[in-house]
């Protein structure tokens, strides 16, 4: 990754990004962005090894870990894979959390560029239930009173649904709104015309990927099981309230090595401005290769 374009790619929030996986449109939809103070994220690693990993940071200092949205068309229809963060522009501090800030909001306009309205949306797949997976399926639109994208069926696993009200960001409030909305899904249900469920436990016990296919092509989505390209050269890093880090390093490596020896585009919501990409092989070692 040394091409400039790519290296400030791996430092700025997403934009809009399209490709195609067979006769299915796949693309990014933006939303907002989180600023990471870097050990906190990976609290394994240290100083030193930010020095090391500069090239993923932003001048500030801070890992940028983007929010948004996954764009799956067939023909006329259109899915989502989650939904953001939400109608909240302005960056808040969340230090505590060891978030420098984080900001959403223009999910809809991100949409609208993609020619699409929110009623065009006929299902919603939540990975996980937390706050910036599930943002315009529990606030409105501003100016509304319902959620932006409360038409849908909003699809989680029994597990995560059950674990609700231990989730990042999940008031009782949201729990309400969502319940309205819910449709369970199950590991190799098929959701949208080539788009299969695929259980991923490990960031939570009830996340849940998603796999594309069409012709001869493969994507996957593989949510929080990843939350930065830095984090792809590096699977066990442990990311901060992993309940067992071992079963999610285990989880990054098996995930990396099926994309990379099985030619899968994979897709990291959380990648910066390089959500989709590669995953190339050397040996034991991995090296994320971006697309679009």
């Amino acid at each position: 990754m040394g091409d400039p374009n790519t290296e400030d790619r791996l430092r700025r929030p997403a934009r809009v990004r399209s490709l195609r996986v067979g006769e299915l449109r796949v693309s990014y939809v933006p939303d907002g962005a989180v600023e990471m103070v870097p050990r906190s994220l990976f609290p394994t690693t240290s100083d030193e090894t930010w020095a090391r990993n500069s090239r993923y940071l932003n001048p500030a200092g801070r890992l940028t870990i983007s929010a948004g949205g996954l764009l799956i068309e067939h023909g006329e229809r259109a899915m989502l894979v989650d939904a953001g963060y939400g109608p909240f522009p302005e960056p808040i501090s969340m230090m505590e959390h060891g978030m420098a800030s984080m900001y959403g909001g223009s999910l809809l306009e991100s949409l609208s560029e993609l020619g699409r309205a929110p009623h065009d949306i006929e299902a919603v797949a939540i990975t996980h239930l937390h706050m910036e997976h599930l943002g315009w399926a529990a606030h409105p639109e501003p100016g509304g009173t319902l959620p932006a994208l409360g038409h849908a069926p909003y699809l989680v696993s029994r597990r995560e649904w059950e674990d609700r009200h231990t989730m990042f960001g999940v008031t009782e409030e949201i729990a309400d709104t969502l319940a309205r909305r819910v449709r369970v899904v199950s590991d190799g249900d098929e959701v949208f015309p080539g788009v299969r469920a695929v259980a991923l436990p490990g960031h939570t016990a009830g996340q849940m990927g998603y796999e594309i296919t069409s012709g001869d092509d493969r994507l996957l989505a593989f949510a929080d099981v990843l939350h930065s390209p830095a984090q792809v050269a590096h699977p066990d890093w442990a990311t901060m309230g992993e309940p067992e880090p071992d079963t999610s390093a285990g989880l990054r490596r098996q995930v990396l090595g099926r994309l990379a020896d099985q030619d899968i585009i994979g897709f990291g919501i959380h990648f910066a401005d390089v959500p989709f990409g590669r995953v190339r092989r050397t040996g034991d070692a991995f090296d994320w290769e971006p697309l679009a």
